[in-house]
Parts: structure tokens; C-alpha cells; sequence
């Protein structure tokens, strides 16, 4: 069966047991994805703070209980240990090591943040004949840092990280109109056009995530970022911080449209 067609439940398995483990954009069409960060509990009330006063880059889906690895609310039943593909272990704020399973470094103390995805609008894009160029591509969704500050929170600060589509001009319209209904995965674009006005020089050489060809007559059209939290946790340096590895990310049980505006 193609992996395009599996359920977020089967997704899961597969992932579970090894199966797959690459980015997932453009699985699960129609079900909402998640960014992750895992944090012991005395980060914990700082982040829940971040994401309060920083609703464009971390629009929370869930927060588990202390200790707990199960997202009760968006996939009761899964375990955000081993359900990513993909995680990334930061220490005193130094990317680590990148792993598949994140069991031996769980603590009974740590929180799990489940942050909306702009994956989960991508169905929406494409169903109105806009072009998602990574899925087209077959590649990871370039992300940068900009320039565009968060407000901080306790310990938390730093810069929002952006996520780019390119697309023709006359769309990108569009692509705002659609987008704006899903505010939970980061609504409308936050700016379109010379990224140099938002602190990127080099659309070339994203901080995470591949390059994304820009076309003629196109124009980068950027969206706040769910890998916001890894860049503030660098910055932060606390002991033990775990999140996904940009691009692979945990599939919920959430339907897009429940995330919708009417």
C-alpha cells in the first residue's frame, strides 16, 4: 500500500516499527501534523508562557501531563516516544544527536508540547491548484531564521523561524485567503516577497530543511514555523530539551477541517 494512502494510525505503526522514517509532508492528507517539544517541568511553565504570547509560531494542539507520553486529546492510544520519525536531542542548548526513538531519554518529569503544523494546510493548497514545490520535489520544506522577533517568556526568547512555499505571484493571494481558516497550524502567511526584508540573504541556504527552487514569476511566500521552539532552546541552553527533527512529524488523529474556520 502507498504510504500516501495509509491512515495516521497505520502511519504510526509504520513508524513505530522502523518502516519509515523520513519527512511527512504530504502523508495523511487531511489529518493534522505536529511539531514537538519535550521539556522537564521546570522549563515547562516558561514554554506554556512562549506559546501563549507567541500564538503564530507555537499554536498549541496538546500538552501532556507530567510524565506522561500518550496525546490523549489528538491520538489517544499513540506514544510520542517512538511515533515521529525522526527526533533531535539538544543539551545545554547543542544539538546532540539525531535518533529514532526517544525512550532511554525519557524522564518521568517531562512535558510533552504538541504544536500545529503548516503541513496540515498543505492539503488545502493543492486541492485549490496551488503548487506545494517540497512535495512536488519530493524534499524537506526549507525553514529560516528571521529576523522577526517572539516575545519572551522567563528564560524563552529569540527569533521566529519561517517555513517558505514558493508559488506564482497571482496566487499567493489565494494562499492567504486559505490559509487564514487555520490559525491552530499557523494561519496566513506572515510575509511574502524579499525575504531580505525579514533577515534571510540567501533563500539557497535554509537553516533547516532543502533549498525550494524558485521559479520565474514567482515569489517566496513564508509562514511562522512550529521549529521556532528548537531555535529559542538553543539560545536558552537548558540541560535536556527534545524535539522532532524538522520536517518529521508526528501525525494526530485531528481531521484539518476540525482546525478550520468556518
Amino acid at each position: 500500500m502507498n504510504l500516501a494512502d495509509l491512515s495516521p494510525a497505520q502511519l504510526r505503526q509504520r513508524i513505530r516499527q522502523g518502516a519509515f522514517a523520513g519527512p511527512t509532508a504530504g502523508l495523511a492528507n487531511g489529518y493534522a501534523q505536529a511539531n514537538l517539544l519535550v521539556v522537564r517541568r521546570e522549563l515547562a511553565f516558561d514554554f506554556l508562557l512562549f506559546c501563549q504570547r507567541n500564538p503564530k509560531a507555537c499554536p498549541l494542539l496538546e500538552v501532556t501531563d507530567p510524565g506522561s507520553f500518550e496525546p490523549r486529546r489528538i491520538a489517544p492510544g499513540a506514544d510520542i516516544r517512538h511515533d515521529l520519525p525522526k527526533y533531535r536531542i539538544y543539551r545545554h542548548g547543542v544539538l546532540e544527536q539525531e535518533v529514532a526513538d526517544i525512550t532511554p531519554f525519557w524522564e518521568d518529569d517531562m512535558l510533552a508540547f504538541l504544536i500545529g503544523c503548516s503541513f496540515s494546510f498543505e492539503g488545502a493548497l493543492l486541492a485549490n491548484g496551488i503548487p506545494v514545490r517540497h512535495i512536488e520535489d519530493g524534499h524537506n520544506v526549507p525553514m529560516y531564521r528571521s529576523n522577526l522577533p517572539c516575545v519572551a517568556a522567563g528564560s524563552l526568547a529569540g527569533p521566529m523561524v519561517v517555513s517558505m512555499r514558493p508559488m506564482p505571484a497571482a496566487l499567493a493571494i489565494r494562499a492567504t485567503q486559505l490559509t487564514s481558516r487555520f490559525p491552530a497550524v499557523h494561519g496566513a502567511p506572515v510575509h511574502i516577497g524579499d525575504p531580505r526584508q525579514i533577515g534571510i540573504a540567501d533563500l539557497e541556504r535554509p537553516d533547516f530543511g532543502d533549498p525550494a527552487q524558485l521559479r520565474e514569476g514567482e515569489v517566496p511566500v513564508f509562514w511562522a514555523c512550529g521549529v521556532t521552539p528548537q531555535a529559542v532552546v538553543m539560545q536558552a541552553k537548558p540541560a535536556l530539551a527534545i524535539s522532532h527533527a524538522p520536517g518529521h512529524m508526528f501525525i494526530s488523529d485531528l481531521r484539518d477541517e476540525q482546525l478550520a474556520l468556518i
